[in-house]
């Protein structure tokens, strides 16, 4: 992993809003999101999987970064694959898993009632 994406990797203190999914390969995936105001304004990943799964993890935190709820749910296991370019073809279900796991958390918050966006069609 690159030092850069050492700021997207790990847990977070007090999130506004978080998921956790295990994949059927067995690694989990948690995402842990700061929103405000509509945005992601801080995400965070983390998972012991393989280094495939640690690389979609920190792709689709850095893609969430600073988006609405919206731009983030419009995040892609297709996109991440692409973006990466080098996701094995056996390991192309951890661009899923991680973006599963964005999308839930992000589903969860929604969901809460605590926040209602607008999307526009």
């Amino acid at each position: 992993m690159i030092k850069k994406d050492a700021v997207f990797f790990g847990k977070m203190d007090k999130p506004t809003a978080q998921a956790r999914i295990q994949g059927p390969c067995g690694d989990s995936m948690e995402f842990f999101l700061k929103i405000v105001r509509n945005k992601v304004r801080q995400v965070r990943c983390f998972t012991s999987g393989c280094g495939a799964s640690k690389a979609c993890a920190v792709e689709t935190a850095r893609m969430a970064q600073g988006k609405s709820l919206a731009g983030a749910l419009l995040i892609s296991p297709g996109k991440v694959i692409r973006t990466l370019k080098n996701v094995p073809e056996d390991h192309l279900h951890c661009a899923i898993l991680s973006v599963s796991t964005l999308h839930r958390a992000i589903a969860l918050y929604l969901m809460s009632g605590k926040k209602k966006i607008k999307v526009r069609g």
